[in-house]
C-alpha cells in the first residue's frame, strides 16, 4: 500500500468518524413527531430587516409578513436602508415599516445593521419580548409568526426556523442551495430539537429574546459569518438553540456561478474567523461534554481542514510521482457517494416542500454532490485570500402563492 493510499483511505475512515452521527441524525429526523403542547400567549416582536438596494423584493416581504396569522398590534417591522442608492426606504415606508437610512461605508455587514437597529429601538425606548431577523429577500408563510410564538413559548430563547427557496428549480446552483437548506432544516435541526441538542442560526428568519440580548450584552457579532458567531457564542454558554420546524421561509438563491462563488468563499472565511475566535472555547465545551459544542465544531472545521491535507497530499503524490490513481478514484467516489446520500434522503423526506417539477427533483439529487464539491476549491482560497462582504443582488419579485405554483 502506498503511502498516498494510506492517507485517502485515513482521510476516510476520519470523515466518516466525525460525521457518523449526521446519518444517526437522518434516522431520528423520520421517526413519529410526538405531539406537542401547545401554548399560545402572546408576546411582542420587532422584526429586523436589513437591506441594501432591496427595491425589487422588499414589498413582497413586507406584504407576507402583514398577512401573518398572528396580531399586527403584537409586531413591529423595523427595516435599515443601508447604503442604498434606490427606493427601498420609500417602499418600505409605504408597507408600514419603522424605517433607518443608514450611510457608512467603512462598517460593512449585517451584523454592524442589526446593532443599529437595535440601538434605534434601545434609544426608543421601546420594550420587545424577542426580535426577529429576516433578509429583505424572504417570503413567509402565514403562520410563521404563530409558529416561532409557540416555540418560544415552550421556552427556547434562540430559534431557527425551516428554510425553503422561492426558486429551487431555477438551476443546479440554486438547487444545490435548496437542498442544503432543506437538509438542514428537516433533518438536522428536527433531529437536534427532538434529542434536546442544540440547533444553530442560519442567516435569516431567526429569533432572538430581549433575554439573550441583554446577556449578550448588546449586538457584538461582526464577523463575516455573523451567525455562526452569534450562533456559537451562545452554545459555548449553555444556550440551546430551538427549531420552530412549521415556521416556514422562502429566500432566494443565486444561480450564476460567480456569485454563488463569491458567497460561500465569505461563508468559508467567516467559518475559519469563528474557528480563530472560538475554537477553544467549543473544544473545551465539548471535554466538558456538551455535544453540541461537538456538532457546531464539526460544522465549521473538519469538513474543510479534511479536505485541505487531501488535495494539498494528492497534489504532491502527483507531483513527486506517487501518485495512486485507484485511491483518488476511491477518493472521489467516496465524496461523490456520501454527498448523494444526503440530496436523495432529504429530497425523498422533503419532497413535497420542493416548488418545481418531478424531473428537475430527480435531476438535482446528482447534481447535489458537484455543488457541495466546489466548497474544496473555495475553502483553499478562503485560506489565502483577504475576503469582504459583498451584497447579493435579488431579483425574483414572487408572492407565495407563485412560489407554491411552480
Amino acid at each position: 500500500m502506498t503511502a498516498i493510499e494510506i492517507i485517502n483511505k485515513s482521510l476516510i475512515i476520519i470523515f466518516s468518524v466525525c460525521y457518523f452521527y449526521q446519518f444517526i441524525y437522518l434516522i431520528i429526523s423520520l421517526l413519529p413527531s410526538k405531539k406537542e403542547e401547545y401554548n399560545d400567549k402572546l408576546n411582542k416582536y420587532a422584526i429586523l430587516i436589513a437591506a441594501r438596494n432591496e427595491e425589487k423584493v422588499i414589498g413582497n416581504l413586507l406584504n407576507s409578513i402583514q398577512n401573518q396569522n398572528y396580531p399586527h398590534d403584537s409586531y413591529d417591522i423595523y427595516v435599515c436602508a443601508d447604503n442604498c442608492t434606490d427606493n427601498t426606504a420609500a417602499i418600505a415606508q409605504k408597507y408600514g415599516a419603522i424605517v433607518y437610512e443608514r450611510n457608512n461605508k467603512q462598517q460593512i455587514g449585517k451584523g454592524y445593521v442589526l446593532n443599529y437597529i437595535l440601538q434605534k429601538i434601545k434609544e426608543q425606548n421601546k420594550k420587545y419580548s424577542a426580535y426577529i431577523v429576516f433578509d429583505a429577500d424572504n417570503i413567509l408563510d402565514t403562520n410563521f409568526l404563530k409558529e416561532i410564538n409557540r416555540v418560544y413559548n415552550r421556552g427556547y430563547k434562540i430559534i431557527t426556523s425551516y428554510r425553503n427557496s422561492k426558486n429551487y428549480g431555477d438551476n443546479w446552483i440554486s438547487a444545490g442551495y435548496g437542498l442544503w437548506y432543506l437538509h438542514e432544516s428537516g433533518q438536522l435541526s428536527a433531529a437536534r430539537m427532538r434529542i434536546k441538542s442544540s440547533c444553530s442560526v442560519n442567516g435569516t428568519g431567526f429569533m432572538f429574546s430581549q433575554e439573550i440580548l441583554d446577556k449578550c450584552g448588546n449586538w457584538k457579532f461582526f464577523l463575516l459569518t455573523e451567525d455562526i458567531e452569534f450562533s456559537v457564542y451562545n452554545i459555548t454558554r449553555g444556550e440551546k438553540i430551538g427549531y420552530a420546524k412549521k415556521a416556514i421561509l422562502f429566500d432566494e438563491q443565486p444561480t450564476e456561478f460567480k456569485q454563488s462563488f463569491h458567497q460561500r468563499l465569505r461563508w468559508s472565511k467567516g467559518y475559519l474567523q469563528v474557528l480563530q475566535k472560538y475554537g477553544i472555547d467549543l473544544i473545551s465545551g465539548m471535554f466538558r461534554g456538551s455535544f453540541s459544542c461537538y456538532d457546531m465544531l464539526m460544522n465549521i472545521a473538519p469538513a474543510a481542514i479534511l479536505s485541505f491535507i487531501s488535495v494539498i497530499a494528492n497534489i504532491l503524490a502527483f507531483v513527486y510521482g506517487n501518485s495512486d490513481k485507484n485511491s483518488l478514484i476511491q477518493l472521489c467516489c467516496s465524496g461523490y457517494l456520501t454527498l448523494f446520500i444526503i440530496g436523495l434522503t432529504t429530497t425523498i423526506t422533503q419532497w413535497k416542500q420542493i416548488y418545481c417539477s418531478d424531473i428537475k427533483k430527480i435531476f438535482y439529487m446528482f447534481t447535489f454532490p458537484f455543488f457541495m464539491l466546489t466548497y474544496i476549491p473555495i475553502s483553499l482560497v478562503a485560506l489565502f485570500t483577504k475576503v469582504k462582504w459583498t451584497p447579493i443582488e435579488h431579483n425574483r419579485n414572487l408572492n407565495l402563492k407563485e412560489i407554491k405554483e411552480k
